[in-house]
């Protein structure tokens, strides 16, 4: 057994309830998920995850913290907020010392936004110290968390990431691997881990592979991160993608592979193509801006109609608007400006000043849309006010006709594997046909592309339905797993209504 293993935690000066106040401007978005790093063996590894946190942040703006190793100590910094208002200090990058370091920036899908749910999670096991960070949701995470929990397990945080430091505890293997192995093999849903011992790092993938996990290499050391851009900024060359269902361990030896599961269909998130990673990112080998770029072609060749210019909605919206406007050979042109410096924190006091909201994040270019026919093109539409206020903004700078197209298919399930999604009945789409959607946001025209467009502008034929090629379940309501904690949910409801008849 090795020794029990010392955590010292520098924590910001917050009380756990604390929450990040004001409005979310970005509220009728989808958001991101969550970014992880790690690096084994590196003199600079603390810093190294400090930057490649900082390419991730589009991934999750709440929090993020790092957990490194230094041969006897882990130590941990776990902040609320932005990636370079905690960590681009030099003291606090200088109490992260070690060659190994992990870390983790945040956008809550489960467990709300407390410090006490920031990761990476750590804990001291009967091997030693462990800790972990994780993209993506476990959809059988409450199942599990309530039978742990009735067999006596005592939880620190609400996030579904601790299920999986209670497995490990749990498991009766010998080998730490194996019980990585043996707690991956309970949990369901979508995810990428990145771990930390005081003598390997570990990384695993789900095993459809709808969240992304990538294998980098900088001065001779492995690095496992969610995107490219990760590697990018740090220097780090690109090596591979962790397949879907692999486990990788990273140790003094380099780097084994393992596939303990039955070998799956690859079915990755279509969102990471069509908003979640950086433009700049390679995604199976894509290149990310291209694709979207494509995606746009695709569009207007599916529903063109006569205008006199191409706006995109920023920042999301512009790759598609770009191919949008080259296929139909129709000027692009910055309609809407986006106010880049408008924070979460903003402090709206009444109704009427967040009411104008919108405005404070975009306004309108009217020298650009006056007396014109634009069309607005954006990545998707989700409830849909923010994007009818968009659209009286380009009424009101005096655009004469206003059509609107969106790069995804119309939105009309929820998600369970780690996209903050509304409910179903919050989705314009899941209530509203196109003709309704069309009224209710006072357009001209709405057009959506199609499902097989959007597969054709990822390089595919069109959309196999007997195997689809990516997760695509919030467009067509083909959910590639078990969802277990919904079923049981379902069930509970239905015995409680039971009892009460």
């Amino acid at each position: 057994m090795t020794p029990s293993l010392e955590i010292r935690h520098h924590e910001a000066d917050l009380d756990e309830t604390d929450r990040m106040d004001g409005p979310d401007l970005e509220s009728d978005r989808l958001h991101e998920e969550c970014g992880v790093f790690g690096v084994f063996s590196h003199p600079d590894a603390a810093a190294l995850t400090a930057l490649g946190l900082h390419a991730l942040q589009h991934r999750g703006q709440e929090a993020a913290g790092i957990v490194s190793f230094d041969g006897q100590r882990f130590h941990s910094e776990r902040r609320l907020g932005l990636v370079g208002d905690n960590f681009s200090k030099r003291e606090v990058i200088e109490r992260l010392p070690g060659q190994s370091a992990i870390g983790h920036t945040r956008y809550s899908t489960t467990g709300g936004t407390i410090l006490r749910n920031v990761q990476p999670l750590f804990a001291e096991l009967e091997t030693g110290g462990f800790a972990v960070c994780h993209n993506g949701n476990l959809t059988n995470g409450l199942t599990l968390r309530r039978r742990l929990i009735a067999d006596g397990a005592i939880y620190q945080a609400t996030s579904d990431t601790e299920v999986i430091l209670h497995l490990v505890a749990r498991s009766r293997r010998n080998r730490f691997t194996d019980r990585f192995i043996d707690a991956l093999g309970q949990i369901e849903g979508g995810y990428a881990f990145v771990g930390m011992t005081n003598k390997k790092m570990i990384g695993a993938r789900d095993p459809l592979g709808i969240r992304p996990l990538v294998i980098g290499e900088l001065d001779g050391k492995f690095i496992l991160t969610s995107e490219s851009v990760a590697l990018d900024i740090i220097g780090a060359r690109f090596v591979r993608e962790v397949e879907n269902g692999e486990v990788v361990v990273i140790d003094d030896k380099g780097l084994e592979s393992i596939k303990p599961f039955p070998s799956r269909r690859k079915r990755p998130c279509i969102f990471e193509y069509v908003y979640f990673a950086r433009p700049d990112s390679i995604v199976d080998g894509k290149n990310v801006y291209g694709l979207r770029k494509q995606i746009g072609a695709i569009l207007a060749q599916e529903s063109g109609v006569p205008a006199d210019v191409i706006v995109p909605v920023p920042d999301s919206g512009v790759p598609a608007a770009i191919g949008y406007a080259q296929a139909a050979g129709i000027p692009y042109e910055l309609g809407i400006i986006r106010n880049h410096y408008v924070g979460r924190t903003f402090i709206q006091p009444t109704q009427s000043v967040r009411d104008q909201g919108v405005r404070m994040k975009h306004s309108a270019n009217r020298a650009v849309v006056e007396g014109k026919r634009i069309v607005l093109v954006d990545d998707s539409i989700v409830r849909g006010t923010t994007s009818r206020k968009i659209v009286q903004m380009m009424r009101d700078a005096g655009a004469r006709e206003v059509h609107f197209r969106i790069a995804s298919p119309p939105i009309k399930f929820p998600d369970y594997y780690g996209i903050d999604m509304p409910d179903q009945e919050k989705l314009l789409a899941a209530h509203m046909s196109i003709p309704q959607m069309k009224d209710y946001l006072g357009v001209d025209s709405l057009a959506f592309i199609s499902i097989d467009g959007l597969y054709r502008a990822l390089g595919e034929p069109g959309r196999n339905a007997a195997q689809p090629q990516f997760t695509d379940h919030y467009f067509t309501g083909d959910y590639p797993t078990t969802i277990t904690d919904l079923v049981g949910e379902a069930a509970k409801q239905l015995s409680l209504l039971a009892e009460a008849s």
